[in-house]
């Protein structure tokens, strides 16, 4: 164990189930168009999209703006439908925005955490993530939620980080662990800023990287076997 004085957590797939936040956006926001027939095809080429589109923001080849209208815009163009993608793309962010559904045990451990200080990294849209985090038991938990559109850097960019460590005025990175569950955000920002890292892996997913976590858990509770 270790006496760590600051925890930040990312927040999709690490304490919000986001698989079943973007279910149920996705759904609301193609039922608002009275377009639920299709819905599943729709699904499965909105995912390829979006996984490609995310992955060029993390290397730095695309604006979050740009990718939010971008998955629509290529998702209608394949199936042919005339829908303003900026527009749709608005609502559809509501609809997320509205969505809380947590992770199995987070609720749990970030009560018995909640002595320490406690803070937020994550990649995405400041409107969505402040809206979930405040319809959650997580509204005044933590100390900073640093969201990577509000500082115009994201995971794995080391400029968040700074930006992260200037807000909470910490100076030591040795104090500081990194809790998430991707591998090339999470993982990779936090190695790549010299602190210590913790990689949620509850799938049990192989590590295909050359990346080594400091820890790697399975269940969020695990982390309270490692933090003092």
């Amino acid at each position: 164990m270790k006496n760590y004085d600051i925890i930040f957590f990312d927040i999709d797939d690490t304490l919000f189930d986001f698989a079943k936040s973007e279910q149920v956006a996705f759904y609301k926001v193609f039922n608002h168009y009275n377009l639920v027939t299709g819905l599943n095809l729709y699904k499965k080429s909105y995912q390829e999209i979006s996984k490609v589109l995310w992955r060029d923001l993390e290397d730095g080849k695309m604006g979050l703006v740009e990718l939010g209208s971008e998955r629509f815009r290529r998702l209608f163009l394949e199936h042919e439908l005339e829908i303003d993608a900026v527009v749709f793309n608005q609502d559809y962010l509501k609809f997320l925005g509205e969505q809380t559904h947590l992770v199995q045990g987070a609720k749990q451990v970030i009560k018995a955490l909640s002595h320490k200080r406690l803070a937020v990294i994550t990649n995405g849209y400041t409107i969505v993530q402040t809206s979930r985090i405040n319809g959650s038991p997580f509204k005044d938990i933590f100390e900073h939620i640093i969201i990577s559109e509000s500082t115009g850097f994201q995971k794995p960019q080391t400029g968040i980080f700074d930006y992260a460590f200037h807000k909470l005025q910490i100076t030591d990175k040795s104090n500081a662990l990194m809790v998430g569950d991707s591998l090339t955000s999470d993982i990779q920002g936090g190695m790549n800023y010299g602190m210590d890292t913790c990689w949620f892996n509850p799938a049990y997913k192989e590590n295909p990287t050359s990346l080594k976590p400091t820890y790697e858990i399975n269940k969020l509770k695990g982390l309270l076997e490692i933090v003092k």
